[in-house]
């Protein structure tokens, strides 16, 4: 592992490079390397749009050949992310660029076609003037009468302008203003005599619900504008319905805490009777008072049991 780092390595004294075998690959074999779209192209088989920038993995050869000033020339395979058709494309020194050379055609190419127009425009203008003075005279002229032709456009152009230009900005933005805050006030006087329209129907059926009611006392009218506070609802007194009905809830779960009432109807009074009578009835009422007796008894301690059961 530390021979891989040394920077010199050990030659023996016979060593001779002619002896070392040579590879023999042919001039056109291909490589596979990975690369971008150079330019936009649209696939003739299929239609489909190929973007520049678009990641292929592709077969490189050199161009046999074909060379631009001892600069080699390489090819490049693509396919097709759709129907898989072959589409190639060079490199072009020439020009720094690529050439498309067939299975798709290139798309926006027509600023790079005016440019070149032009410089083959120049190039022949060059020519030209490169042996005919009087030709360098007349494109002179030429030229000057165009840029003359050129400004007074552009003067008329700027002529109508100014002619157009008559717009005030500020009043227009003045005005604007004024017609906001105009509906803004609508708006606004609108929102308060609806206010003013929902406050005297409330309080006319406040004053009906007065006048219909003549045994409830009169209430103070609430004031719907007054803050609420959330600790009022505890201050306010029980009503007395509240009471009876945890009375009466407390009395059948519990039972009454006094026992008269199941005791009234039990007890009987005694009714007088005339003296004649009960002289008469003495010896009879000696054994039927007992009887009554025991059976008053009897009957008030099921009185009371019955209390005490339901009480329980």
């Amino acid at each position: 592992m530390s021979e891989r780092k040394v920077l010199n390595k050990y030659y023996p004294p016979d060593f001779d490079l002619a002896k070392i075998p040579k590879l023999k690959l042919p001039k056109d074999r291909q490589y596979v390397v990975r690369l971008m779209a150079p330019f936009n192209m649209r696939c003739k088989t299929c239609g489909e749009y190929i973007y520049k920038g678009k990641k292929f993995n592709a077969r490189k050869e050199t161009v046999q050949n074909e060379a631009y000033l001892g600069l080699p020339i390489f090819r490049f395979y693509i396919k097709c992310t759709r129907c898989l058709a072959e589409i190639t494309f060079k490199t072009d020194p020439k020009n720094t660029d690529y050439a498309m050379e067939h299975g798709a055609t290139r798309n926006f190419q027509a600023e790079k076609l005016l440019e070149e127009e032009e410089k083959r425009l120049q190039k022949k203008r060059e020519e030209e003037e490169l042996n005919n003075p009087m030709k360098v005279l007349e494109n002179r002229t030429k030229d000057s009468k165009l840029e003359m032709e050129v400004l007074e456009n552009l003067q008329e152009l700027k002529e109508l302008n100014q002619r157009q230009a008559n717009v005030d900005f500020e009043a227009m933005l003045k005005q604007y203003k004024e017609l906001e805050e105009e509906q803004r006030c609508k708006e606004q006087e609108e929102d308060e005599q609806e206010m003013k329209a929902m406050l005297e129907q409330a309080h006319n059926r406040w004053l009906l619900v007065d006048s219909d009611s003549d045994k409830e006392p009169a209430k103070p009218h609430p004031n719907p504008m007054a803050q609420t506070k959330p600790t009022d609802i505890l201050q306010e007194d029980p009503q007395p319905q509240s009471k009876k009905l945890r009375r009466e809830s407390w009395e059948w779960s519990v039972g009454k805490l006094s026992i008269k009432a199941h005791l009234a109807g039990l007890v009987a009074c005694r009714k007088k009777l005339d003296p004649a009578l009960e002289n008469g009835m003495e010896t009879r009422g000696t054994t039927t008072n007992t009887g009554s007796v025991s059976a008053a008894a009897a009957t008030s301690s099921l009185g009371l049991l019955g209390a005490y059961e339901d009480s329980d």
